[in-house]
C-alpha cells in the first residue's frame, strides 16, 4: 500500500538518479534528458534490494494524465514562456502560426491516413492517435541547440512552436474524441470549438496576466511575488480546462504577459533574478522527473512484441511531420525571413515527441477500442523520438554546418553551401 512515506520516498530516489545521470551526462557530453530515459530504464531492471522503491509495485504511478496535465505540464509552459521575447513571436508569428496550428492538421491527415490504410484501424482512431503524438516536445532538442550556441532566432522558432502546438494538439484531441464518444465528429463545429478554445485561452491567459502584473506592482516581496506566479500558472491553467478553453495556450499568454511586461516593468531586479531561478529548477526537477518516469514505465516487452506496429507508426509520424514542415515553410518564407532548406532538415528531426503525448494516451478509457494498439505507438514513437532523434540531433546539426558562427538569420550564406 503506498503511504506518503513511500511517496517522499520514491521522489527522493528520483532526484539521486537524477543527480547521478546529469554528471555522468556532463562527463560523457551526452544531452542530459535523453540520458534521463535509458537510466530509467536500467533502473527498472536492476532488481537490488536498496532499489526497491523504483520497482514496479512499489513505487506510485505518477506517469498518469492527472498528473502530467495538472502537476507537471503548467511549469514546464509557465517556465518556457516567460523566457520567451513577445517581439520575436510577433517577427515571426506567420512560421509560426503555420508550424504549431496548420502543421498539427496537416500531419494528423497525413499520418492518421497512412495509419489507416497500412494497419488497418479505423479512419478516427488513426487521426486521434495522430493527434496524441501531433505536439512536438522541443525540450532535449532545445538544449542540443544552446549547447551548440547555435543563433538564437531558430531556438526560438523551435521553443515556441512547441509551447504553441501543445495547446493546439490538446484541443484537437479533445474534439475528435469526444466525437468518437459521441458517434458523431462534425468538421464544421469542430473548427469553431478548435477556434474558441484558442482564442478564448489567449484571451484569458493574457488578462490574468495583465492582472497579476498590476498585483505583483505593490509588492517588493520575492517569496511573495514567485507565490503570486505559482498561483498565476497553475490557476489560468486550472480555470480556462473549467471554461473549456485551452489551458495551455491561456498559461503560454499568462506567462508572456508576465515576462515580458512584469519583469522589466513591476518586478526590481533582485526578484527577477530570484523568480528566473525558481522556474529554472522547477522545470529542471519535472523534466528529471517526466524523462525518468518514462524511462521506469517503459513496457520493453510489449514494444517488442508490437515491433511492426511501432516502426509503421515511427516511419508515419516521421512522414507526416516532414510533409508539414516541407510545404508550410515555403509558405511563411514568402512572407517572412526566409528558413533555409538546412534549418528546415533539423526541424524536421528535432520534431521530437514526450510527455504530453503519453499523457493523452494514457488518458484514454481502458475500455477504449484500440486503446493498446494506440499505448504501443505512441510509447514507440515517444522512445524513438527522444533516443534515435535526440541522440543523433547534435550530429545531424554539425553535418549541417549549423553553428553560432552563422548570422542572425535563417539564410543560408550561399546557395552552394547546401548541404
Amino acid at each position: 500500500m503506498m503511504t506518503p512515506s513511500s511517496a517522499v520516498e520514491f521522489l527522493i530516489w528520483l532526484l539521486i538518479a537524477a543527480s547521478i545521470i546529469a554528471l555522468l551526462a556532463r562527463r560523457l557530453r551526452v544531452p542530459y534528458t535523453v540520458s534521463l530515459v535509458p537510466g530509467g530504464v536500467l533502473l527498472s531492471a536492476l532488481h537490488l534490494p536498496i532499489l526497491s522503491p523504483l520497482q514496479a509495485g512499489n513505487r506510485p504511478n505518477w506517469l498518469t494524465p492527472d498528473v502530467i496535465l495538472i502537476v507537471f505540464l503548467p511549469t514546464l509552459v509557465f517556465e518556457g514562456s516567460i523566457k520567451i521575447d513577445m517581439r520575436h513571436l510577433v517577427k515571426d508569428f506567420a512560421p509560426l502560426l503555420l508550424l504549431a496550428n496548420v502543421s498539427v492538421l496537416i500531419a494528423t491527415s497525413v499520418t492518421g491516413g497512412l495509419i489507416h490504410g497500412a494497419v488497418g484501424l479505423p479512419l478516427v482512431v488513426a487521426l486521434l492517435f495522430e493527434s496524441i503524438i501531433s505536439a512536438t516536445d522541443t525540450i532535449s532538442g532545445l538544449a542540443i541547440f544552446r549547447k551548440l550556441k547555435t543563433v538564437r532566432r531558430p531556438a526560438l522558432l523551435i521553443e515556441g512552436e512547441s509551447l504553441l502546438n501543445d495547446g493546439t494538439a490538446v484541443v484537437l484531441f479533445e474534439i475528435l474524441l469526444v466525437g468518437m464518444v459521441g458517434g458523431r465528429l462534425s468538421v464544421l463545429r469542430g473548427i469553431g470549438q478548435f477556434c474558441l478554445a484558442v482564442a478564448g485561452g489567449l484571451v484569458l491567459g493574457g488578462v490574468l496576466g495583465y492582472l497579476a502584473n498590476k498585483i505583483t506592482a505593490t509588492v517588493n516581496d520575492a517569496p511573495i511575488e514567485i507565490t503570486l506566479t505559482t498561483i498565476l500558472a497553475y490557476g489560468t491553467y486550472l480555470l480556462a480546462g473549467h471554461l473549456h478553453l485551452s489551458g495551455v495556450i491561456a498559461t503560454v499568454a499568462a506567462g508572456l504577459v508576465v515576462g515580458n511586461f512584469g519583469f522589466e516593468k513591476v518586478m526590481s531586479a533582485q526578484t527577477r533574478t530570484a523568480m528566473l531561478s525558481f522556474w529554472e529548477y522547477a522545470a529542471f526537477v519535472i523534466n528529471s522527473l517526466v524523462f525518468l518516469l518514462i524511462g521506469l514505465e517503459v513496457r520493453v516487452s510489449a514494444l517488442l512484441h508490437a515491433w511492426r506496429l511501432v516502426l509503421f507508426a515511427i516511419a508515419a509520424a516521421l512522414i507526416g511531420r516532414a510533409l508539414s514542415v516541407y510545404l508550410l515553410v515555403p509558405a511563411s518564407n514568402l512572407i517572412a525571413p526566409k528558413i533555409s532548406f538546412r534549418w528546415q532538415h533539423a526541424a524536421v528531426w528535432g520534431g521530437l515527441r514526450g510527455a504530453l503525448a503519453l499523457a493523452l494516451a494514457l488518458s484514454l478509457d481502458s475500455a477504449f477500442p484500440f486503446r493498446s494498439q494506440i499505448l504501443d505507438m505512441t510509447f514507440g514513437v515517444v522512445i524513438c523520438s527522444i533516443l534515435v532523434q535526440g541522440l543523433t540531433m547534435r550530429p545531424l546539426l554539425r553535418f549541417l554546418k549549423i553553428t553560432g558562427n552563422e548570422p542572425n538569420t535563417f539564410h543560408d550564406p550561399a546557395p552552394a553551401s547546401f548541404p
